[in-house]
């Protein structure tokens, strides 16, 4: 699992000495001084200790303890977090602080996700350039095919993707050490800068511009968070032994040789990386593997999307979308068809509209740097109030999260103007669309929880507008297994009559690959020949409703035939309505979102001659 992990997880990281150390030389010198050998070290000396406390001391051995059913993320911190602070001080969208800080976290984890693969490709297919500029017209080309070749393979699952990506990175890793070291023998006083002191008297020389540095440094943390979204693919294991064993010390050897290589060549600081080889088939040999590794970063935040986006369906922060288990013995390998389309777009048109990665180089880090610290925050109130760990223990931990993410994310809102906006603006959309449909679905939750009670209480009064009992069966879909179904009421109502034979028929999505035996179904006579049924599937079934209530009704003895039975589906339509919970722009587009969620019941093989679908019209 360690060596699936190194071709979905650490891409994104792994690519960064790519362009890290040029970015930071680049912002260094912006003024027109050229950056001393001190100024090298102490930006060596931050790139190192960025990953010794972000990555490694943050990420790898405290924040992915905390896992939700072996899911990581930051919607799966959330909901670790104890409900008083998740149900608490409702605020902007009906929703609590905790729970909108945690929405704007995933949100602006997204904003990113869209950059990385377009920055990732881009970058290293422009080292064509070096070999032939004759190659810089054909760069865009070659990055659309390539992104639409990445996108392409995603529904093979993230352990068949690892599988084809993990020997490249193993490669690409090995790759890093093996040229670091060989630099670093030819200059070896570079190891110096990994003394802490560098990076100390580099703010001390340099003041406001040393802190603005730290908006390029970032880049070398940037795939922390995705390794904690990637947690459910893989498990904490594989990525501990993963990232300790080969993926840090590459990393460290990777921009300690560029250091090294820098001081022997000071003109080399415009591309370090690539000109740690010598010019010609070893430089073409580095740009098609570095092309490879940066299809594979890409991979690190379509993963993330595709856990982020199950977790926010789940916790009711999207509405429904398509998701394919892709992995017998690991739920969280998945793959969501809308999420994987609507990135593909959002890379393609940004690799179209910037078509340079220098472009696209100040819009990178600022939201992720913002999601750093939403994390720290929500890891601090599962270690103090869910764990149970001491104040001092907990407030300490937070207080050093915070110092190393709050200069980050400082940092890089000054680079708002220069491209920062574009990650954002995607946050805020998504923001905006996370919480109208949850204070949406709230709305409905809420109407019929009022409207529609309790069988015990509902059912005597509705009994009386039944005038006739149809002979037959009839199969009543409904989320709640304590409510009656909307559908029943509207259908007594229209109809004044019901079948002899009632299933109110709850489907629960379980956290295992199959169901056995008796935990399969839950039967509970209502009397008056009704039956609620909770039925139970695991992630890797198909839950196929006419082999299961044909299985039911004879072990159980219930009246009922499957192939005669009908199976009543209900359907809301939301009327914007400027009186409701809602105002009017927010609920025409929550009606939007409903109107196109996919529908559940779709997977459950009902023949069409037997659905009878009723709808309602609801104004919020």
């Amino acid at each position: 699992m360690a060596f699936l992990a190194l071709g979905v997880v650490f891409g994104d990281i792994g690519t960064s000495p790519l362009y890290t150390l040029k970015e930071c030389l680049f912002v260094a010198s912006a003024h027109g001084e050229k950056a001393s050998q001190s100024d090298l070290f102490g930006i060596l000396s931050l790139m190192f200790w960025a990953l010794i406390l972000v990555v490694t001391v943050k990420y790898v051995l405290f924040v992915m303890l905390a896992d939700h059913h072996g899911e990581g993320g930051i919607l799966a911190l959330l909901a670790l977090v104890p409900d008083r602070f998740r149900h608490s001080a409702r605020g902007i969208g009906g929703v609590s602080g905790m729970t909108l800080l945690a929405v704007v976290g995933a949100s602006l984890l997204y904003g990113d996700g869209v950059i990385t693969p377009a920055i990732s490709v881009l970058s290293a297919v422009e080292g064509l350039s070096l070999v032939s500029p004759a190659l810089q017209e054909f760069v865009v080309p070659i990055t659309c095919l390539i992104l639409l070749g990445l996108f392409g393979i995603q529904s093979r699952g993230t352990g068949d993707v690892g599988k084809l990506f993990g020997p490249v990175m193993l490669i690409w890793f090995t790759t890093l050490s093996v040229l670091g070291l060989w630099q670093i023998a030819q200059h070896p006083g570079v190891l110096s800068a990994l003394n802490p002191w560098w990076g100390m008297e580099f703010f001390a020389q340099h003041g406001f511009r040393g802190i603005l540095i730290l908006g390029s440094v970032v880049l070398v943390v940037t795939g922390g968070e995705a390794l904690y979204a990637d947690m459910g693919h893989f498990g904490l294991r594989p990525i501990r032994v993963a990232w300790m064993g080969l993926v840090l010390p590459a990393l460290v050897l990777a921009y300690l040789g560029q250091g090294a290589l820098i001081l022997r060549d000071p003109s080399a600081a415009d591309q370090p990386f690539f000109k740690m080889v010598p010019l010609g088939p070893p430089t073409w040999a580095l740009v098609i593997l570095s092309s490879m590794a940066t299809v594979i970063a890409s991979q690190a935040l379509i993963s993330g999307a595709f856990s982020l986006t199950r977790q926010a369906m789940l916790q009711g922060f999207l509405p429904r979308m398509t998701i394919r288990h892709t992995a017998y013995e690991n739920e969280g390998q998945i793959y969501i068809p809308e999420v994987n389309a609507l990135l593909a777009i959002g890379c393609l048109t940004l690799v179209l509209t910037f078509r340079e990665s220098v472009k696209l180089a100040a819009a990178y880090g600022i939201a992720v740097t913002g999601t750093m610290a939403v994390t720290s925050i929500l890891y601090y109130l599962v270690i103090r109030y869910s764990w149970g760990w001491g104040k001092w223990r907990s407030l300490g931990i937070l207080a050093l999260f915070l110092s190393l993410d709050i200069p980050f994310l400082a940092a890089n809102l000054f680079k708002f103007f220069d491209g920062g906006y574009v990650p954002m603006l995607i946050g805020a959309a998504l923001i905006a669309g996370m919480l109208i449909w949850s204070h949406g679905r709230t709305a409905v939750i809420d109407r019929y929880s009022k409207q529609f009670g309790a069988w015990e209480t509902v059912w005597p009064e509705l009994r009386k507008e039944v005038s006739s009992r149809v002979p037959g069966s009839a199969v009543f879909l409904t989320p709640s297994s304590n409510h009656v179904p909307p559908v029943l009421v509207h259908h007594v109502e229209l109809t004044h009559s019901i079948q002899e034979t009632v299933l109110l028929l709850t489907v629960v999505d379980m956290g295992v690959p199959e169901v056995v035996g008796t935990e399969r179904a839950t039967v509970t006579p209502l009397g008056d020949g009704f039956w609620r049924v909770v039925a139970r599937f695991g992630y890797m079934e198909k839950p196929l409703l006419m082999p299961f209530l044909k299985a039911l009704a004879t072990e159980k003895g219930i009246p009922f035939d499957a192939e005669q039975a009908t199976f009543f589906i209900g359907h809301s339509t939301i009327l914007p309505d400027d009186g409701g919970k809602l105002s009017r722009v927010p609920e025409i587009i929550f009606a939007y979102l409903k109107r196109n969620a996919a529908q559940e019941e779709r997977r459950y093989g009902m023949p069409p001659r037997q659905v009878m679908e009723i709808g309602e019209q609801i104004s919020l």
